[in-house]
């Protein structure tokens, strides 16, 4: 719905986006799947521990900014590297001696792939100066529709009929898909104007919200160990941002 939003409203930028080169179409195959791997995580895992997978984001962008983008990491860099390593070490072990600290099932691995995803289309998107704000974000919707038709043989779901939704669940899906499309423009708007790594901190309070929600609605609680790893992770974003000033 929103891709097809956003084609009305950007209708003149079709011929520019079907003339792109090659590589302009990684900005939306990293979408894709980003937005497709994260929604997957979230609605079989615990929404906590994904979020906290998932936002080890600007860890992944710390370094691929250095390498690709060439801006310089600072001692505050190397810092957030240190700490969002060994908070996701904490939140991921047991302690029972019996299990490597790693993502516990299929969710949390569809989590961790996603923040890198995410970081990767953070840096593709600082690289795509050329692009317009439109072209970007129609890139990101094609991007997400396709790669959703593409793994639709290996999701195992039940796809109801159109009329199985009543006016008001379309409304509500209309409703969803406008801040969608919203939320795309915002976000290439904002990452091509900042650094990526600052633009994948200031996502960080999305955590807050997460936490609220999963309490209230989901009632899931975390485990002390969760609650210092992640900790952590938030404190190794914080940190990251202070490239910027260093």
């Amino acid at each position: 719905i929103a891709l097809v939003m956003g084609s009305c409203i950007f209708v003149r930028h079709w011929r520019v986006i079907l003339k792109l080169p090659h590589r302009a179409w990684w900005l939306g195959l990293l979408a894709g799947w980003t937005n497709l791997s994260y929604v997957l995580a979230v609605i079989d895992g615990e929404v906590m521990r994904i979020m906290l997978l998932f936002y080890l984001s600007p860890l992944w962008t710390l370094l691929l900014a250095h390498f690709w983008l060439k801006e310089r990491i600072h001692a505050s860099g190397y810092m957030a590297i240190a700490i969002s390593l060994l908070g996701a070490f904490i939140m991921l072990n047991d302690f029972s001696g019996n299990a490597l600290p790693l993502p516990h099932n299929h969710a949390e691995w569809l989590a961790l792939s996603s923040g890198i995803g995410f970081s990767l289309a953070n840096v593709v998107t600082r690289r795509s100066a050329d692009l317009n704000l439109a072209t970007k974000s129609m890139l990101v919707w094609i991007g997400v529709v396709g790669v959703s038709l593409v793994m639709l043989p290996w999701v195992d779901a039940k796809f109801p009929s159109p009329d199985f939704f009543s006016i008001s669940q379309w409304q509500t899906m209309l409703v969803i898909a406008l801040l969608l499309m919203l939320a795309t423009i915002f976000v290439q708007y904002g990452v091509t104007q900042m650094t990526a790594v600052r633009a994948s901190v200031l996502f960080l309070f999305e955590l807050v919200v997460a936490a609220i929600a999963s309490y209230y609605l989901a009632h899931e609680a975390m485990a002390w160990n969760e609650w210092v790893g992640g900790s952590m992770i938030v404190a190794a974003g914080l940190i990251s941002a202070m490239q910027r000033n260093a």
